[in-house]
């Protein structure tokens, strides 16, 4: 209890500042999104709820899951989810992994998707663009009815936001509930990685996963009008860092981990920059004479400016000594345990660590930080 008081009073301590905000931003990442719910029992069982959440993939998933239900109901209903989408396939030692793999492979996971026997037939075989995909998430809809309160959503207590990849111009397309009713749609066109999901259609255009342009929608957070101070926890699922390959096995598992990871350093980089030269504008513009600070096209230039702090807590998934390219479609109750369990531990040493409390640079205004790790983790 007193851990996560700490955490609290560390979180409540941030808010108080003039219009702070907590955010949680979650990965896609398919069966990896266990990882999440971990994260968000431990800030739940601190007493932290975010003021928003923003969500790609299975992280728009899971995000509906907690902005479509009561404080009190949100770690049961993503507990039910993750309940349902199991695999609970018998296995035996040393088969798992492959086994497990084509059960979903040919047969889907019970509540989330299943086989749509017609693409099989063959690539060219006209399937009309609303059902051009390997797979029908049917089930996740009817799962999603069943669990999400869309009205709940629509208060925007928190505030939801959810990525999707605009088929026809290339486009990345944020919905958010800010701006406009979120509804069930939404979370499955943010979900519809191809070719093994169809494209869903949205007032009359077509959208895919967000995860094929941005996996990790941190950016929306600086773009958004008016900019707030963030304590910003980013949930990434992908590790941007691992060894050399040195199979096709293992060139497989790194170049999944690289194509939906990499781009989180180049961002953050980005981010800092362009966040700094906005502090140092303000900074300028407050040395500046009253009657040249009055001046219009001053103020104008001005307005570039930021006195915004962004703190991120990158919250980064383990790598487990047995996993490998078929990770995000491991839904086996170990594997879903497993991640779950490393996403709690490792929000308890965040909130322990508090990171974002002290003194830090006036020009800086995004501070990244990483929690320091367990030791070696290793799958039983």
């Amino acid at each position: 209890m007193a851990k996560g008081l700490r955490g609290l009073a560390a979180v409540t301590a941030f808010r108080d500042q003039a219009d702070a905000q907590v955010v949680l931003v979650l990965q896609g990442g398919g069966a990896l999104g266990a990882y999440q719910v971990g994260v968000y029992q431990a800030l739940h069982e601190a007493g932290i709820e975010p003021d928003w959440i923003i969500g790609t993939s299975i992280g728009a998933i899971n995000a509906s899951l907690i902005a479509g239900n009561e404080p009190a109901r949100r770690l049961d209903a993503l507990r039910d989810f993750w309940s349902r989408v199991e695999n609970r396939l018998p296995v035996w030692p040393g088969a798992p992994d492959t086994l497990s793999y084509w059960s979903i492979l040919l047969g889907g996971v019970s509540g989330f998707f299943r086989p749509n026997p017609a693409a099989f037939w063959g690539t060219h075989v006209p399937l009309g663009v609303d059902h051009a995909g390997f797979y029908s998430t049917a089930p996740l809809c009817e799962t999603l009815t069943e669990l999400v309160d869309f009205s709940l959503i629509n208060r925007r207590q928190p505030r939801l936001t959810v990525g999707a990849a605009h088929v026809r111009t290339s486009m990345m397309r944020y919905f958010d509930s800010r701006d406009q009713p979120i509804k069930i749609d939404h979370i499955l066109a943010s979900g519809a990685l191809p070719p093994a999901f169809p494209a869903v259609r949205i007032d009359g255009e077509l959208y895919w996963d967000g995860g094929i342009m941005s996996n990790t929608p941190t950016e929306v957070i600086f773009e958004d009008n008016p900019r707030r101070s963030s304590l910003i926890f980013a949930v990434h699922v992908w590790n941007p860092d691992g060894p050399e390959p040195g199979t096709i096995w293992e060139v497989l598992h790194r170049q999944k981990d690289i194509q939906y990871s990499s781009r989180i350093a180049g961002q953050i980089a980005k981010l800092k920059q362009a966040h700094k030269l906005r502090h140092v504008i303000t900074q300028l513009a407050r040395k500046l004479p009253p009657d040249v600070r009055d001046n219009e096209a001053v103020r104008e230039l001005a307005s570039y400016g930021c006195v915004s702090r962004m703190h991120i807590v990158q919250l980064l998934a383990p790598r487990f000594d047995n996993e490998n390219h078929t990770k995000d479609v491991d839904f086996s109750p170990s594997g879903i345990r497993m991640r779950c369990e490393a996403g709690y531990k490792a929000t308890v040493r965040a909130l322990n660590e508090a990171a974002w409390l002290g003194e830090f640079d006036p020009l800086e205004g995004v501070i990244l930080h990483r929690p320091k790790p367990d030791h070696a983790m290793a799958a039983e």
